[in-house]
């Protein structure tokens, strides 16, 4: 298949996937196992230095696409955040300080994610690339999504706006967005969502603060992938892997733009698409999906990674 056809068809599933429950990471592995990407060197016979440089290209592709999405983000989100920005420390209500005003409570939810992710960031690492892992992490949240939804609905919300949220409930996201972070497959807005919703935000409010943790969230870990892979050298433990440096020619860097341009363009529709969803529905058709891929995952995933 045409590289420029696996990177649309790529970019498609990163901005479809990136910011619904569902875990982008499992849905690009899975997409990438599929068409036969190789992104493991165990692929790579003895001596094969251009393999080597395909698994370190098409995972360095996988991170860089990420920010398409995030750019998509952002640009949605601009409105909101600049009005943050302009009402910061007081809040448009007057009744906030630096402590509880939701540009604070982002970065101290980000804050208490970034810092275990980086302790226990080697067993994230044992389980990026196993399916079953991330079959596994597929079903347990997409149950947990389903039972907290349920639950939620069945309870009044105790904050119905960002602007009322206060500082031991976005620790409390902060930590549970730890478990996408080490169990690939987990879903960064599945883990923000449930949380929120169990600490008593309504599904708006805890969809807007998913999206307002996403932005840090993404930027940091997106741009540490990316060092780690441009310069796998640098960091320890990289040199013993035979991690290959990337080599860019012309096809490969249009490859990655159009991979970046399409989840882009994806994700703008994607956002505002669950939005309303969500306003409506609520989560529980992602968590059945979930399930269901996770338990067709668990059956037939090893057919996925078989040459």
């Amino acid at each position: 298949m045409s590289p420029y056809i696996l990177s649309i068809l790529l970019g498609i599933v990163e901005g479809l996937t990136e910011f619904l429950p569902v875990s982008s990471t499992a849905h690009l592995r899975i997409a990438e196992a599929l068409m036969r990407i190789p992104l493991s060197n165990s692929a790579c016979s003895v001596g094969n230095a251009a393999c080597l440089q395909d698994v370190a290209y098409w995972n360095m592709y996988t991170i860089v696409i990420q920010v398409g999405a995030i750019m998509a983000l952002c640009l949605l989100f601009l409105e909101r955040i600049v009005n943050f920005a302009r009402a910061f420390p007081q809040g448009e209500s007057g009744d906030r300080n630096w402590l509880n005003h939701p540009i604070s409570l982002t970065l101290v939810a980000f804050v208490c994610t970034s810092v275990p992710a980086l302790l226990l960031r080697k067993w994230s690492e044992k389980n990026l690339d196993s399916l079953s892992a991330m079959a596994i992490a597929l079903l347990a949240g997409g149950i947990v999504m389903w039972a907290v939804d349920a639950w939620s609905e069945r309870h009044e919300a105790s904050t119905t706006h960002v602007e009322e949220m206060t500082l031991p409930q976005a620790v409390w996201i902060g930590l549970c967005q730890t478990l996408s972070a080490v169990f690939p497959g987990t879903s960064r807005s599945m883990s923000t969502i449930a949380a929120g919703q169990i600490v008593g935000l309504d599904r708006p409010s805890a969809l807007e603060f998913s999206f307002l943790l996403s932005i840090p969230t993404m930027i940091a870990a997106t741009g540490w992938d990316l060092f780690r892979e441009i310069h796998p050298n640098m960091v320890a433990g990289a040199a013993l892997s035979g991690a290959a440096h990337v080599a860019m020619d012309s096809e490969r860097w249009i490859v990655l733009i159009i991979g970046t341009v399409v989840s882009f363009i994806v994700a703008l529709g994607v956002v505002e698409w669950f939005l309303h969803w969500v306003r409506r529905h609520g989560f529980t058709m992602f968590a059945v999906y979930r399930i269901l891929l996770g338990g067709a995952l668990l059956i037939w995933g090893a057919r996925l990674t078989a040459h």
